[in-house]
């Protein structure tokens, strides 16, 4: 009697221990959880995400806690208010040969010819700041393809190493001065209007792939030739300084994560050719401060 009383008691007490074990074994695979009455909340999932879990007799939902790398996608979007930051430059295909007959060069005394090596520029201060009012993205496929547009305000400073100087009175013309400028910018601003095709890999994403390409059209508003030296101080000359008042331009963004790069090609001069026989094209190349 005894030896059964012994032998049930170890069978109890290694099963106790049994259940024990796998219980603690349970416990460390189920995740950081608190249980309030009917609610359990779990401070950890297996992907590692934060949620909060409620959990009543019928039903039981969850709601994400923490800041989401997902958006909600909208067919049309708007972003307000966009800066660009970029340098500015020209690709100078002039016959200066025959330039010189057109009568746009002028040559004073103790001044020297104009030539090429007079539109020399400071690459470095050569600058493209755009202010973009609005730009908005209307899906056309899902949301990985949108039609893009926008209105705002392309500003250009061409920033010249050299001393050349441009005047509108009498009439437009170009000539190297006589004196050294500290500095020497031609500036010109255009209102312009852009329209692209977007393509974004996957829309959810608030900083995902994307890429748009397309064309501008801008007016000339504001041209100005600003001078400083210390024979003459601070001198702008102001006025269309014969330069084309359209600008047409192949334009382009890449969206790599938060940065964002842009570009611009201009199809037509700077200046107006038959009355200047200068044949210099624009280009930028830059950063975008937006949203998408």
């Amino acid at each position: 009697m005894k030896s059964l009383l012994l032998v049930t008691v170890s069978a109890l007490y290694c099963l106790n221990l049994n259940a024990q074990n796998t219980s603690d074994s349970t416990k460390k695979n189920e995740p950081d959880t608190i249980r309030v009455g009917n609610f359990v909340i779990i401070k950890k999932q297996k992907d590692g995400g934060n949620s909060t879990v409620t959990k009543t007799d019928d039903k039981q939902f969850t709601i994400s806690v923490g800041k989401s790398n997902r958006r909600v996608v909208k067919e049309v979007s708007t972003n307000w208010w966009i800066l660009d930051l970029g340098f500015a430059n020209v690709v100078d295909r002039t016959n200066y040969a025959a330039a010189q007959s057109v009568g746009y060069f002028r040559t004073f005394p103790n001044g020297t010819p104009v030539n090429q090596n007079s539109f020399r520029l400071n690459n470095a201060k050569s600058t493209n700041v755009n202010l973009w009012f609005f730009m908005q993205r209307r899906s056309l496929y899902k949301s990985k393809v949108n039609l893009k547009y926008g209105l705002g305000l392309e500003m250009y400073n061409f920033r010249y190493s050299t001393n050349i100087s441009f005047r509108n009175n009498p009439q437009p013309f170009v000539h190297n001065d006589s004196i050294s400028f500290s500095k020497n910018k031609l500036y010109a601003g255009y209102l312009t209007v852009p329209v692209m095709l977007n393509f974004n890999l996957d829309p959810s994403k608030r900083r995902g792939l994307s890429a748009s390409v397309g064309v501008s059209a801008g007016y000339l508003i504001a041209a100005r030739n600003k001078q400083v030296s210390n024979e003459r101080g601070k001198v702008k000359d102001r006025g269309t300084m014969n330069l084309e008042p359209w600008r047409f331009a192949a334009i382009a963004e890449l969206g790599l994560g938060p940065v964002r790069l842009y570009g611009s090609y201009s199809f037509n001069n700077l200046h107006k050719a038959d009355r200047t026989g200068l044949d210099q094209t624009p280009y930028v190349i830059g950063v975008r401060l937006s949203n998408w």
